[in-house]
């Protein structure tokens, strides 16, 4: 096992079993997982290590069908700005007053979206939890941190990439989003998606993931593949909502495939983690 294999392991919190004489003398310190005591879920009983495996082929799927056209000013679903003047001032100033739909009524705030706004990676959730209908930002709290200990594994920190979710309002009771809530809301995430034109997009969990690619398409399918979309073919890779991953750590092994895909993905593009 590789020292670079060991520093996502660990900077996912993921156990691992080696011979004493077998360790990489210039393995680097794991980069520490800033998860709460509390909230840590106990290890694995011990397993014999495995032999790496190589990176999966990444199988392009075809994108989805076009949406209806938005309202002017507004993207449409497949990242096509019919306006011609999509600017990031404007959409924040559009997403914090918009009303397109009844999450406005019981939202504290509206959660636009943050990091690098020129980041080759970009992230995208379902929508706004209690913490950051709160605080106006997306995945704080502790979904928030192991979603930061991912991205290290990446060597990305959190400021290298935007983030950013499907829905900007949260809906009541963390229910799912209505797809009345998503068709308004999309067209943002789109616009965003346009004016970040990352080399990948990291969609974590199976709502984010089949109203970002238009399809009902369980998550275990849409895992292990580079999926398209928008007008610029933009590649997205599937994994689990980090919030999953709490409540089911022998899944981060899962996860850090998908990780270990989305950095192959973006490699050939001239990317690097």
């Amino acid at each position: 096992m590789d020292a670079r294999r060991l520093a996502y392991l660990g900077a996912l919190g993921i156990d691992t079993y080696l011979l004493r004489d077998s360790v990489p003398e210039d393995l680097p310190a794991p980069a520490p997982v800033v998860v709460p005591a509390a909230i840590a879920a106990p290890a694995p009983e011990p397993t014999p290590p495995r032999p790496a495996r190589p990176a999966p082929r990444p199988v392009v799927v075809a994108p989805v069908a076009a949406a209806p056209a938005a309202a002017p000013g507004v993207a449409t679903a497949t990242g096509a700005h019919p306006a011609g003047d999509l600017d990031w001032e404007p959409l924040a100033a559009a997403v914090s007053g918009c009303r397109r739909c009844g999450l406005c009524e019981t939202r504290t705030q509206t959660v636009f979206g943050v990091g690098n706004r020129a980041a080759r990676w970009m992230v995208v959730g379902e929508a706004p939890g209690a913490d950051e209908d709160r605080q106006g930002e997306p995945f704080v709290g502790r979904a928030g941190q192991l979603l930061n200990s991912m991205l290290r594994a990446c060597g990305l920190a959190r400021e290298d990439v935007f983030i950013a979710n499907v829905l900007k309002c949260r809906p009541p009771g963390n229910r799912d989003p209505a797809p009345a809530e998503v068709a308004e809301c999309l067209p943002y995430l789109m616009d965003q998606i346009a004016l970040v034109n990352p080399q990948l997009i990291l969609c974590v969990g199976r709502i984010a993931a089949q109203n970002l690619l238009g399809t009902d398409t369980p998550l275990a399918k849409l895992r292990g593949k580079v999926h398209a979309v928008g007008v610029r073919q933009w590649p997205v890779i599937v994994t689990y909502h980090p919030a999953y991953l709490l409540r089911s750590p022998l899944e981060k092994r899962k996860a850090w495939d998908d990780l270990r895909m989305a950095m192959a993905t973006v490699a050939p593009l001239g990317g690097s983690a």
